[in-house]
């Protein structure tokens, strides 16, 4: 067994420590602020990415406008795709730095609740 996985690591709190994170105020905050950017990011990226085949079958003239050489915008919206998933990573990248912050300082404060008891 896994030395840092053992019934008194901060890695895996047990079941009851567990739970009282859980119930927090300070979680539940955590979990609200999270669902603040998920939720609308992962609706903006599927609508993005269900945009192209939409396009495509109702659309069709329009994607097939050749913008340079071979290329159609068809093929720039594809391409697109993935630098709006890239961009939409380093967004939650970013704002992780913050969420890690929330869950440190939910940490300490458990534990100082958990000594102080």
């Amino acid at each position: 067994m896994n030395p840092a996985m053992g019934p008194g690591s901060r890695n895996l709190p047990d079941g009851t420590e567990s739970e009282r994170i859980a119930a927090s105020a300070q979680f539940q905050e955590l979990l609200a602020k999270k669902k603040v950017f998920i939720i609308p990011a992962f609706l903006f990226f599927l609508v993005y990415y269900l945009l192209l085949p939409v396009l495509l079958g109702y659309a069709p003239r329009l994607m097939s406008i050749q913008v340079f050489g071979t290329v159609t915008l068809a093929y720039l919206f594809s391409l697109s795709q993935f630098a709006v998933g890239w961009i939409i990573a380093g967004l939650y990248l970013k704002a992780s730095a913050k969420f890690d912050l929330l869950v440190n300082d939910l940490l300490m404060k458990m534990d100082d609740s958990k000594g102080g008891s």
